[in-house]
């Protein structure tokens, strides 16, 4: 029997049920959603979790997706889901915790005893450190980007190549390869040895079926490779980023980019231009360095300082 909160499975089923993390303002339980998908033959521990913000949707969609076509009898291993990690937040479509005003995903390791977030970031990481892979589901919340993966250890981790080869089967086309910030579960379990990556599928306000496909297709290739289910999958080349140059609009206006997302870009080309709002063009700015156009600002209307873009720099293939 293969067990995560109230959802138990035994070998060659699939259960689900809730991972209590506290109680609601009605004084009620509050249950993330989680399956448990216990494989008939024995095998690695997968742990899937999205929404740990909770505007960010796409995640979300791969698992709606992928999990009704998973054969329990057809698993070696199990695989472990946390559905909806930031419900507070899903729930009224924010990106943090509303109940502290947190973002869930700088949380970790959290407390049994701390803050809504803190709770929950405690008992997801139990769930994730008790798998021998991870693959936490991201997007780019309301800024456009592209298909990336985020190996967040550091280049000097213990387990920093298991990541980048977890990166490389997931096959989102681009890797970022960059320490994260203190809190990331990205960052927090491999501490605890288990190789995690995260995966930022585009990034749109809703769905975006194409990102929600490629996230399909990458946990679908990560059950092959680590031999969950049978298949041919192999690590890929990726173009692979270790940092960003990000650009503020350095007066206000409506902004015009001049590249497109994925565009590899030469140090002195033109990013955008800011126009005022008779289409005549104010300042544009260039690219500081070589790299890959990989990020902007959803909405054209930018206020001096503001973000517009990020290019992705120490290009690697």
């Amino acid at each position: 029997m293969q067990s995560l909160g109230t959802a138990a499975a035994a070998p060659g089923e699939m259960d689900t049920g809730q991972l209590v993390v506290g109680e609601a303002r009605d004084g009620t339980e509050l249950g993330l959603p989680v399956a448990v998908i216990n494989g008939a033959e024995d095998g690695r521990r997968l742990h899937l979790q999205a929404v740990s913000d909770g505007d960010e949707l796409n995640g979300l969609g791969v698992l709606t997706r992928l999990l009704p076509t998973l054969d329990p009898q057809e698993i070696a291993g199990t695989i472990t889901v946390v559905a909806i990690a930031n419900l507070h937040g899903f729930l009224v479509a924010e990106h943090r915790n509303p109940i502290d005003d947190t973002k869930l995903n700088r949380a970790y390791p959290g407390g049994p005893d701390g803050s809504s977030s803190e709770r929950i970031a405690h008992a997801t990481l139990q769930a994730a450190t008790d798998a021998d892979l991870v693959v936490d589901l991201h997007q780019g919340s309301t800024s456009r980007m592209i298909n990336e993966v985020r190996v967040r250890c550091g280049r000097h981790h213990r387990l920093h190549d298991e990541c980048l080869e977890l990166a490389r089967v997931f096959d989102a086309g681009y890797v970022l390869d960059q320490q994260g910030p203190d809190g990331q579960l990205a960052r927090v379990a491999p501490d605890a040895g288990v190789p995690t990556i995260d995966p930022e599928l585009g990034g749109t306000v809703g769905w975006d079926e194409r990102s929600i496909e490629i996230g399909v297709r990458g946990v679908e290739r990560v059950l092959e490779y680590y031999g969950f289910r049978e298949g041919t999958a192999r690590p890929t080349d990726q173009t692979r980023a270790n940092g960003f140059d990000r650009y503020g609009a350095p007066a206000g206006g409506l902004v015009r980019f001049r590249q497109k997302l994925g565009n590899r870009v030469e140090k002195g080309e033109p990013l955008f231009d800011v126009l005022n709002p008779f289409g005549e063009r104010k300042t544009r700015v260039h690219a500081e360095n070589d790299g890959i156009f990989w990020r902007t600002r959803r909405l054209p209307q930018a206020a001096t300082g503001e973000y517009v873009c990020s290019v992705g720099t120490g290009i690697e293939n």
